[in-house]
């Protein structure tokens, strides 16, 4: 007796999972996948959740310094409203050289000391995305060493700073 029992329920378990009313479709097209980096510069603020990097895709320039002037410029009012600032100091003179991925910001007078702040994250996470757009630097590849106040820190990768 248990056999033709076992046999009914094998029976009304497969007539429920094939009635269960999804029908088999086609293959369908879930448009174009998202590729690389985004384009255009982007600058990097403070946030209360760390730097947060904002979309500057007007600006092109072929020379990392360039970078220092959008970052000393300070976020836009409505990126200000955002709880956007710039935490670098404006006093400071920066340069920035680049070899082989590897970005020297030279700053004299910059505090070196609390390293992992957010204003060396701007810094950090600005210089590697221009080295990007200026010398074609695959992302994964830039570091970014600051050279201030007598004392060399890092190298640094912009992940460092958004993985918080």
């Amino acid at each position: 007796m248990t056999r033709p029992r076992t046999a009914l329920t094998c029976c009304v378990l497969a007539l429920a999972a094939a009635g269960c009313g999804i029908r088999p479709t086609d293959v369908t097209d879930g448009g174009t996948a998202p590729s690389g980096i985004s384009k255009g510069m982007r600058i990097y603020f403070a946030s209360d959740n760390g730097p947060r990097g904002v979309p500057r895709p007007e600006v092109t320039f072929d020379q990392l310094d360039d970078a220092f002037k959008l970052l000393i410029a300070g976020p836009s009012p409505a990126e200000r409203a955002e709880g956007l600032t710039s935490l670098l100091p404006t006093d400071v003179n920066f340069h920035a050289d680049a070899v082989d991925g590897e970005v020297t910001v030279v700053a004299p007078g910059y505090p070196t000391g609390s390293s992992q702040d957010q204003a060396t994250g701007q810094l950090v996470c600005t210089l590697a995305r221009a080295e990007v757009l200026v010398h074609g630097t695959r992302p994964d590849k830039v570091q970014v060493v600051i050279a201030g106040d007598g004392e060399r820190v890092g190298p640094y990768r912009c992940q460092q700073f958004l993985q918080r």
